[in-house]
């Protein structure tokens, strides 16, 4: 299934690629007849599975917080978050490769009472200061165990967002709420009273891979 999120997107990328295929086909000279009818396959291919979104079956529990994002966990730290949660915090930055599902999903039920677009460079998503400085959508939800804090990062490909949230919504762990195009990153914040369930390096799956727990 190709997601909503990116259908023009991916109409366009096929569309490229007939036009490609079809070219390719009145070209006589081998040398470039073959490689364009490659490059043609290759290339709807490549949109094909980036703009992929596979079902996705959330934890049986409510105390946890799955990932937003599929991708590599490539660092975690202890920080001070001052607009959301308001005091220290642990962050799990996730980074997405292009051959990723980039679908993203919510990572806990509950409210949205914070949402922020800031508009920003385009630093290589894992860079260390790219969660300040990279163009980004900022997002708190309120759960029955606290909040949270989680963001969507554009990197030095991705140049769009795409966010369907608004402050005051209802939202369920594992729905889809958006996507980041073309190579990204997602950093998931909460208070440190929440027991990581991951170690670096890990991948994770966006609604499925248990990131945090807490004791009800």
């Amino acid at each position: 299934m190709i997601t909503k999120y990116g259908l023009n997107t991916f109409i366009f990328c096929a569309l490229f690629s007939l036009v490609l295929f079809l070219g390719s086909l009145f070209i006589q000279n081998g040398w470039i007849k073959y490689p364009l009818l490659t490059l043609a396959v290759v290339f709807l291919l490549f949109s094909m599975n980036f703009f992929r979104d596979p079902e996705r079956t959330p934890p049986n529990k409510d105390n946890v917080i799955v990932s937003p994002a599929d991708g590599e966990i490539v660092a975690i730290k202890e920080i001070e978050e001052d607009q959301f949660l308001k005091g220290k915090a642990q962050q799990v930055s996730i980074f997405m490769s292009p051959l990723n599902v980039h679908v993203n999903r919510i990572p806990i039920s509950g409210k949205v009472d914070f949402l922020k677009y800031v508009k920003g460079d385009y630093l290589v998503a894992f860079h260390e200061k790219a969660d300040k400085r990279n163009e980004r959508t900022e997002i708190g939800i309120t759960s029955k165990f606290g909040k949270m804090f989680f963001t969507q990062i554009a990197g030095f490909i991705a140049r769009r967002i795409v966010c369907d949230l608004k402050v005051g919504d209802d939202v369920k762990m594992g729905n889809r709420f958006g996507m980041i195009k073309f190579g990204s990153r997602s950093d998931v914040i909460v208070p440190l009273n929440w027991k990581p369930k991951f170690k670096m390096g890990d991948k994770v799956k966006a609604g499925e891979t248990i990131l945090f727990e807490i004791e009800k």
